[in-house]
């Protein structure tokens, strides 16, 4: 709810340009939808039929070996699902954190007990190196750590799991990769519903993502559950006014779209919005609308 609604896009295609310059139409051949697509940047217009499907690779081809991806190294694994992983990493290395939940389920089925014990005491031991390296300031190889100990931690240890995207939250956070620590913390707290340190991680993603509704939710969650916690009294206090103060500035910059498409339809006609008075019922809230004839153009 925090974005900013989007300026209209007046692009036009160069055949649209040339038949600009050849002829100055009046306002009343106009379409609606040409109207409306110049105010709003939306185009109602059918695109062009195409001969087929056009795939878009977003890899950038036109530049040398530097435009390539540059994966990182991960270590050598004993766990054959992140070696796998590992091993089929092919985006840029902010996407080499990936933990596919679903391959590792069906690694654990074939695995018994001592060896999902022998899996999540290795996972502790990776934690705690990544906990040692984030203290130091090595946040990208605390990240990796805590990456790989999700990969080896057992499904089924959900407070361990939760930790430990928490954890990595944390790295992310560090490394201002902001939307990544925004998802750890939600799949953390999907492990630990109550777990206050992700949840006050994330509201605090929110706020500074500019997303001050969910911001002030999740601040409202942590003191339910600590009630006591002077960030969340005072994130209370904060986000309301800047809430209200952005909506207020949506609500302007939409009613002045509203009033340019307004202008346009009523200008054939010898009219504008200013021949049209707005008043809201204090009391109901709702507006009703005259019309004034005199009023100047």
């Amino acid at each position: 709810m925090g974005d900013k609604v989007p300026a209209p896009d007046t692009s036009k295609s160069d055949d649209e340009q040339f038949e600009d310059a050849q002829s100055k139409e009046d306002f009343n051949e106009r379409t609606i939808d040409e109207v409306i697509e110049k105010v709003t940047g939306l185009s109602t217009r059918k695109p062009p039929d195409t001969d087929g499907d056009e795939f878009v690779d977003c890899v950038n081809h036109s530049g040398g070996d530097d435009t390539k991806a540059d994966v990182k190294h991960m270590p050598q694994t004993d766990d054959p699902v992140a070696q796998q992983e590992r091993d089929s990493v092919v985006e840029p290395f902010e996407d080499d954190d990936l933990v596919d939940e679903d391959s590792q389920r069906d690694y654990e089925c074939g695995l018994t007990e001592e060896e999902k014990e022998a899996n999540k005491t290795k996972a502790d031991e990776l934690k705690q190196q990544g906990n040692e390296l984030f203290k130091q300031g090595e946040h990208l190889q605390s990240l990796d750590l805590y990456t790989q100990a999700l990969r080896l931690c057992p499904l089924d240890c959900k407070e361990a799991r939760a930790i430990l995207y928490a954890n990595r939250a944390a790295a992310k956070t560090k490394l201002d990769r902001k939307k990544s620590a925004l998802d750890d913390c939600t799949k953390a707290l999907e492990y630990n519903p109550n777990y206050v340190k992700a949840l006050l991680r994330r509201a605090i993603l929110y706020e500074e993502t500019d997303k001050l509704d969910e911001s002030l939710e999740d601040f409202r969650k942590v003191l339910e559950l600590e009630p006591g916690n002077s960030e969340a009294r005072a994130a209370q206090t904060r986000l309301p006014p800047k809430i209200s103060e952005r909506n207020d500035r949506l609500k302007e910059e939409m009613m002045g779209k509203l009033k340019d498409l307004g202008n346009m339809i009523l200008r054939p006609f010898g009219l504008s919005t200013q021949n049209f008075e707005m008043k809201q019922d204090p009391q109901t809230g709702s507006y009703s609308i005259n019309f004034n004839q005199g009023a100047k153009q």
